[in-house]
């Protein structure tokens, strides 16, 4: 190997320096059963993103006008309280937070069924911590979701 090729393999990444050597990781979910495209299929990080900006700016608003009496600063204290309430009721019932639904999400078990309530509480409060949810494996779950149990998928 020449310098060229040991400086591109640094720069793409060690799963881009894996795969020239043969190694196949297939595609994100294959490993959980889960279909590569379609519904069922693992969801997009995009997707996710937007979804929980939608819940926090949800949650922001619902602080802000119920909670603070109109104090913008002490919002945000008390969005990230309803954040956590918001996620372990509608993500341990019907699957999905509002900002999920409209991105066509729905958070389910590895298994395939509901993710069931202490699960869906693990999850939730691990997400508000915010540091497992920036740490993902190679199908794109963040640690929260590894930890729970969970996988979201497409609708």
């Amino acid at each position: 190997m020449d310098n060229r090729q040991a400086i591109g393999s640094w720069l793409s990444g060690p799963r881009a320096a894996a795969e020239q050597m043969g190694a196949d990781f297939g595609y994100r979910g294959e490993r959980l059963g889960l279909p590569e495209e379609g519904p069922g299929s693992i969801a997009p990080p995009g997707r996710r993103i937007v979804a929980i900006c939608v819940d926090w700016g949800l949650c922001l608003l619902i602080a802000y006008g119920l909670l603070t009496g109109g104090d913008f600063r002490a919002a945000g204290n008390w969005a990230l309280l309803v954040f956590v309430v918001l996620g372990i009721l509608t993500v341990g019932t019907v699957g999905s937070t509002p900002g999920k639904r409209l991105m066509g999400l729905r958070v389910i078990s590895v298994n395939g069924g509901r993710l069931t309530l202490p699960r869906a509480i693990l999850r939730t409060v691990l997400l508000a911590l915010a540091v497992p949810a920036l740490v993902w494996d190679r199908d794109s779950r963040g640690l929260h979701d590894r930890l729970s149990g969970a996988v979201q998928v497409r609708i």
